[in-house]
This record gives structure tokens, C-alpha cells and sequence, in this order.
């Protein structure tokens, strides 16, 4: 019978890490945006899936010459141009509103100059900004600046309780600065996006299919689960 690691250590995430890897490989995201792309995007992305976050994306990208148009462009034109992101009344205004604090801030919209920063100054530079939390500061810098950070999804919360790689109560923005400070920062990219192919092949929501898991030896919950979901 499996049991709960005892305060989760560094060896068992990266234990995670590297069984992942062997499972999946060493993956790949898309081609990174720019830093400020970035940052629209996945405000974008809050409550919606990836399909209508990228369609909401390119509509503003051809809608607009730049971003700084979409700063200044009417807040209905903004809205109605997401509208498939959903949350468009609350995002639009958001958006712009990041845009126009930035660019009051520092004079350009180029979010670069984070590069000189350290992650946690980075990190709470951005998250000072209405609509822009803990993940969506976290995909900034770990995929478009390089900064190392660990950003956590909904997938990734579901999997790191299940593993016990966090504790049961803990809630999504304090698992941040956990996982952090489990996963070892060169394998941030990779345990990230693997995690979260876990959670969205294998470790779903409702009935994980648990024997079908690359984690399954390891796992302080899967394996003593009677009721694993295998699919047919």
C-alpha cells in the first residue's frame, strides 16, 4: 500500500519530474511570444480553453496594428473583438487597463527590462497589475523572459494534491511558491508542461485513469484508489 510522502522533498518531485520524462519526453510549447503577447494572451486564457484564447488573440492581433491601438481603442471595440474568450466585458477592460499601466510606467509596451530583474522583483512587478495573479505572472516569465517560475493550473493543482506534492488544503495561489520550491528550477519548463498533459490525458478531474498512469508506482493515491477508471 502506498502512503503519503512525509512532507514532500525535493527527491520526490524530482522523482515525479524525471519519470515524467521518461514517459513523455522532453516537451515542447509553442513558439514563445513576446513578453507583453504573453501577457495579453493569458489574461486571455482565464476561464476559457486554448482554442478560443488563440482566436480571441488573433482577432485583436488583426484588428489592431499594435498594442498600443488596443490601449486606445474604444472599450467595445476591444470586447466585442474577444468576445470568444468569454468573460469579454471584464477581460477587455482589463487588458487595457494593464496596457495603460505599463505604458504610463515605463513608456513602452515592451516588458523586457524584467529581464534585468530577479524572479521574485519580476514577479511582483507584474502581479501588481488588476487580472494579472500568481499564473498568469508565472507563464510571462518562465515562457517568454526566461525567468525561471512555476506556473500552476488547474491541472497541476488537481495532480500536486493528488500526489501529495503539496497539502490537501493548500490553495492554488500558495502553490506557487511551494512547488517552486520543491521542483528544481532547470526541470520548471518541462514538470510543468508534463504535469499538465497528466492532468488533461490521464489524471482528470472525474475517474483518472489511473492505470494508465506513468506515475502509478509512486503515487500515494492512484494505486489505492478500488475504483480506477481505465478506459476501454
Amino acid at each position: 500500500m502506498n502512503s503519503l510522502p512525509v512532507g514532500p522533498t525535493r527527491g520526490f518531485a524530482a522523482q515525479v519530474a524525471n519519470c515524467l520524462m521518461s514517459a513523455y519526453g522532453e516537451p515542447l510549447w509553442r513558439n514563445p511570444l513576446p513578453a507583453i503577447d504573453e501577457l495579453v494572451s493569458t489574461i486571455l486564457s482565464q476561464n476559457t480553453n486554448d482554442l478560443n484564447r488563440d482566436k480571441a488573440f488573433f482577432a485583436l492581433v488583426e484588428k489592431f496594428p499594435n498594442w498600443d491601438a488596443v490601449r486606445t481603442a474604444p472599450r467595445e471595440d476591444v470586447i466585442d473583438c474577444i468576445r470568444l474568450a468569454g468573460l469579454a466585458n471584464q477581460k477587455g477592460p482589463r487588458i487595457q487597463q494593464v496596457l495603460e499601466q505599463i505604458q504610463a510606467e515605463t513608456g513602452a509596451l515592451d516588458l523586457d527590462f524584467l529581464k534585468t530583474m530577479g524572479a521574485e522583483e519580476a514577479r511582483k512587478w507584474l502581479t501588481r497589475f488588476k487580472g494579472v495573479g500568481p499564473k498568469t505572472a508565472a507563464i510571462v516569465l518562465c515562457f517568454s523572459l526566461g525567468i525561471p517560475a512555476f506556473p500552476v493550473d488547474t491541472h497541476i493543482y488537481r495532480v500536486s494534491g493528488r500526489l501529495g506534492l503539496r497539502p490537501e488544503k493548500m490553495n492554488v495561489e500558495d502553490a506557487h511558491p511551494h512547488l517552486e520550491g520543491l521542483f528544481d528550477p532547470a526541470v520548471y519548463y518541462s514538470a510543468h508542461l508534463n504535469l499538465i498533459r497528466l492532468g488533461r490525458e490521464v489524471c482528470h478531474a472525474r475517474k483518472p485513469n489511473c492505470l494508465a498512469c506513468p506515475l502509478l508506482n509512486i503515487c500515494p493515491t492512484g494505486a489505492d484508489t478500488p475504483n480506477a477508471h481505465v478506459k476501454k
